[in-house]
């Protein structure tokens, strides 16, 4: 927290903060008003609120509820904090450079691809479906499910395999 504010007064260009409200671990009432306090004192041009809405690396994480979301939301304005949400899908606008197999590794290396869009970008990419399976087969993708939702990520290499001799 010290770094961060040390950080906030010292640069020279727009500051944005984005708090990620996890169940359990900071959607009480008396955290909330610490995290709004604490940004207020960042003065940050923008402050987002956001929820997880990928799969997470836990399989405990879980979103606050609306309800907490429009809590802090509330606190947040009160303390004069220009915010916004970011709770909701991202969306399907993903880059294509021409090589199907490297754009999608490529993406699902920095965040889980949405059934949805993974079938948006192929329809762009005027490939099919098998590229994702054979991906999976290669063992290169993963599918995973949350919140009755499927994802696609890159698979990360075994210990085995991340070990130069």
């Amino acid at each position: 927290m010290e770094g961060i504010s040390e950080f906030a007064h010292t640069f020279n260009s727009e500051l944005a903060t984005e708090t990620m409200l996890v169940q359990d671990i900071n959607d009480h009432a008396e955290e909330l008003e610490k995290i709004a306090d604490f940004i207020a004192r960042l003065k940050p041009k923008k402050s987002y609120i956001s929820i997880p809405t990928r799969p997470p690396a836990e399989k405990w994480v879980e979103p606050a509820t609306e309800h907490t979301i429009n809590i802090a939301y509330q606190l947040f304005s009160e303390k004069s904090i220009n915010v916004e949400y970011l709770i909701g899908y991202e969306g399907n606008a993903f880059a294509f450079t021409g090589n199907v197999e490297e754009d999608l590794l490529s993406i699902t290396s920095v965040h889980p691809m949405r059934e949805e869009g993974a079938n948006e970008f192929l329809t762009k990419a005027k490939a099919d479906w098998d590229i994702i399976e054979k991906l999976i087969n290669e063992d290169k993708l993963i599918e995973v499910k949350y919140k009755n939702k499927k994802f696609y990520i890159r698979k990360l290499l075994d210990n085995k395999k991340r070990v130069r001799k």
